[in-house]
């Protein structure tokens, strides 16, 4: 575990600071916000699964052991950390610890105490105070019932002058509205993982050779991401070949790849807990058979129109309907679907072939936080500072007799990380090969 955060401390005390605004301008008055780290995870027996932190826990402090709990409080303590304690023996056995002192020294924590103290100091956290801003139902529901049992704790105590908070509000609106633009730092995190992303991909299209296997693919993408300096992936990688491409979220990762075959790859490296998200779909042999070229090209198309028309003020959703138009058109041309294109869009028939939404931000998560809707309840804008992905895709089931029998098994899906920019917009991953010659010349080598 690191003993210090990736970034400097006062960039995460300034993190706090607005939260702490936020806060005050929500509920006027003493107020308190709890934030639980996600809980480790048994993957079998005794075996666990690699720790991460919870993101809203790491923007807000940068730490990440296990069993960490972070308090914002509008009194004169603004960060406590609670954290496991120093222990030489269990040291040995699964490594370091900041403990109290590496809390304060190393993470900035005004107050720090271990996680024995959790119930009494707590309790005198959140006592007296108007406003608790704590997610039910978050990262540990666990956690939940210990909130639980110090409110009720509270109002059982009200005639000895104890109080508990009225209102409970979910600190989710506020910092994932402050996550959703990303400062310089992240963006120095993110350009870092599509890096070492861009260098797996290439990876990947040099392995994928009829002969080989989805999983040796997928050994060639992960030495990359270590490799060049990242944690491993953001999300477990797609390595899809063939008639798996029609799969959207296929994971066996198992099969041989074989001449003819379109292996489609979805992976993402991570780097100081940002993940890239990429996709690209390249033919084994080295070159497209004509069906897999114009399904490609019209997939490329639909993604080349929605960056082109990716600037601020323009919603998500505007870029979908555009890309579901280009789509329906293509799909149509193809032959996958017969009738009017405004029609066919009303009935959603093209959900025959393309079953999911075109974006959804990125960072810290590979779907990341923050609303998709403005506080009218209408699609939001794009503003400088956001990041996004762009992913159309084609998905013919190998099954289905309504599609020409040349499309049929052919999985398709192009995507790329775009950053809003006060003059329109940046494609992060333009550098990954895209174009079927790029894609095409790549596959080759």
């Amino acid at each position: 575990m690191a003993l210090a955060p990736p970034f400097p401390p006062d960039i995460f005390a300034a993190r706090r600071i607005l939260v702490l605004r936020k806060m005050a301008e929500i509920a006027p008055g003493p107020s308190v916000a709890i934030f639980p780290s996600t809980p480790v995870a048994v993957r079998n027996h005794d075996v666990d699964h690699p720790y991460r932190a919870d993101s809203d826990l790491f923007w807000l402090t940068g730490f990440e052991e296990p069993e960490a709990v972070a308090v914002l409080s509008t009194g004169d303590r603004p960060l406590t950390l609670f954290v496991r304690p120093r222990d030489r023996e269990k040291e040995i056995w699964n490594g370091r610890r900041s403990g109290v002192d590496g809390a304060k020294t190393a993470f900035g924590a005004d107050a720090a105490f271990t996680v024995d103290a959790l119930d009494k100091e707590l309790t005198e956290a959140i006592a007296g105070k108007g406003t608790l801003f704590y997610r039910i139902g978050g990262v540990d529901q666990g956690f939940d019932a210990r909130i639980a049992r110090i409110l009720q704790g509270l109002r059982m105590r009200a005639r000895a002058g104890a109080a508990a908070p009225t209102r409970i509000e979910d600190p989710g609106q506020i910092v994932h509205e402050l996550r959703l633009r990303k400062r310089p730092e992240e963006l120095t995190a993110l350009r870092k993982a599509v890096e070492i992303t861009r260098r797996g991909h290439l990876a990947a299209m040099q392995t994928g050779r009829p002969g080989s296997h989805e999983y040796e693919v997928q050994a060639a993408l992960e030495r990359e991401f270590r490799g060049g300096g990242g944690r491993g992936w953001g999300y477990y990688p797609i390595v899809a070949a063939g008639m798996n491409a029609t799969v959207l979220h296929y994971n066996e990762n198992s099969d041989p790849v074989r001449d003819g075959d379109l292996v489609l790859v979805d992976a993402g490296g991570e780097v100081d807990l940002y993940t890239a998200d990429v996709t690209r779909t390249f033919p084994a042999s080295g070159r497209f058979s004509d069906p897999q070229r114009a399904a490609y090209e019209l997939v490329l198309g639909a993604a080349d129109e929605a960056i082109a028309n990716t600037r601020p003020g323009v919603s998500i959703d505007e870029l979908h309907e555009g890309t579901v138009r280009h789509l329906t058109a293509g799909m149509v041309k193809l032959g996958l679907l017969e009738g009017d294109v405004d029609k066919l869009i009303k009935d959603g028939a093209f959900r025959r072939y393309y079953m999911h939404r075109t974006s959804h931000w990125l960072g810290l998560d590979v779907h990341d936080a923050g609303n998709y809707r403005d506080e009218s309840g209408g699609p939001r804008k794009l503003e400088p500072g956001m990041v996004f992905t762009i992913e159309p895709g084609l998905y013919v089931a190998p099954d289905d007799e309504k599609a020409p029998k040349e499309f049929r098994g052919i999985g398709i899906r192009i995507e790329d990380d775009i950053l809003v920019t006060e003059g329109g917009h940046e494609n992060l991953t333009a550098a990954i090969p895209r174009t079927v010659v790029e894609v095409e010349k790549t596959a080759r080598r």
